[in-house]
């Protein structure tokens, strides 16, 4: 049977027998597993496996100089909280492809993937699961990163799934080794907008866990087909200087062309969206705007994510493509076509995937 036929009942049944309350421990003492950003630790697993520039294309971004060392391995999906008290977030600069799907009360959460698990920054905030990232996470072979989950069908997808992961809320998973409470944020950030991922401390705890490294076969070519790195193609689509995607009154993603380098920088909610390290603004090559149905389930709150099918665009390069997009099974990535049903290739460069409903998309 189909994996992703089948979860849809399970979450019926899910639906009708589980309350709504979130399991996202915020109460553990800071004092006990907490350390400064600021205190970098001096022995980091790259200098284990030290990152070897090479001919290998990031899996990820289809750029070239990718550790040699991480061919052939699994991400890492790690979910960041996005709501303005959190701000700045960081570590989310440095991902690869960054994954933005709204949440209840009008807000959104991001999954920042990282292609390289042994190559990590530290990451902040960490916050909780929803049902639909996980199994985006699952259909990419990616090892999943979150603190605590809600109560509903996120915990029994979590379970279903049976996905390889850490999760800040439980000491048998990572609380206390991969994941702390970073002290420095916690003095002027509420407690739980200081969940941190130590990134450096990740590929020990993937190899104490026993969890597989090697991609599987799904996912060994890589998430997307890219165009050369060298030789850039403009989609086939109307001119797009400014995309926007409008999930609530407070919470909008903006994505501005930059022709001189061209990529697009985004914005939150119409301030400049940086990472709070590096001090850069998130930048993308790509655009990705997937359409599809979301509506309040029916405790009144949580939401529920079509991830089956629709339309959307694909914008870089200061155009904007109409595509469709499928994700066959829990076990199968997303995939892009143009509109004659053909796969289409992208250009080399990290990617934002936007998950929103049609009317809610602005393309100037």
């Amino acid at each position: 049977m189909n994996k992703f036929k089948l979860f849809a009942g399970i979450t019926a049944i899910c639906l009708l027998t589980t309350g709504c309350a979130e399991n996202e421990n915020i109460s553990q003492s800071t004092s006990e597993q907490s350390s400064s950003v600021s205190e970098m630790e001096s022995s980091s697993q790259s200098d284990k496996n030290p990152n070897i520039l090479s001919d290998e294309k990031n899996p990820l971004t289809g750029e070239y100089g990718f550790n040699e060392n991480a061919v052939g391995k699994r991400p890492v999906a790690v979910m960041v909280s996005n709501i303005k008290a959190a701000l700045p977030q960081y570590g989310i600069d440095e991902a690869d492809i960054v994954y933005e799907l709204p949440v209840e009360g009008g807000i959104t959460r991001l999954m920042a993937i990282y292609a390289d698990y042994t190559n990590v920054p530290d990451v902040c905030s960490v916050r909780s699961c929803r049902y639909y990232y996980p199994l985006i996470a699952y259909g990419m072979d990616a090892i999943y990163c979150h603190w605590g989950s809600d109560k509903t069908i996120a915990l029994d997808t979590l379970n279903y799934l049976d996905i390889d992961r850490f999760d800040g809320n439980d000491n048998s998973l990572g609380y206390g080794t991969v994941f702390e409470r970073d002290e420095e944020r916690a003095a002027y950030y509420d407690t739980e907008h200081t969940g941190c991922l130590r990134g450096s401390r990740l590929a020990d705890a993937i190899e104490d866990m026993g969890y597989r490294t090697d991609i599987n076969e799904t996912n060994e070519s890589g998430t997307f087909i890219f165009n050369s790195p060298d030789s850039p193609k403009e989609p086939d689509g109307a001119v797009c200087m400014t995309a926007q995607l409008n999930y609530s009154g407070d919470y909008y993603s903006t994505f501005e062309y930059d022709s001189s380098n061209e990529t697009y920088f985004k914005y939150h909610s119409g301030s400049p969206h940086n990472d709070g390290v590096t001090g850069n603004q998130l930048e993308f090559k790509n655009v990705i705007i997937l359409a599809t149905s979301i509506s309040t389930r029916s405790d009144g709150k949580l939401m529920d994510i079509g991830l089956e099918s629709g339309n959307g665009y694909y914008v870089s390069m200061g155009k904007a493509q109409p595509i469709t997009w499928s994700k066959d099974s829990d076990d199968s990535p997303i995939k892009l076509y143009d509109e004659s049903g053909n796969e289409i290739s992208i250009n080399a460069g990290k990617s934002y995937i936007g998950f929103i409903s049609e009317n809610n998309i602005s393309i100037e």
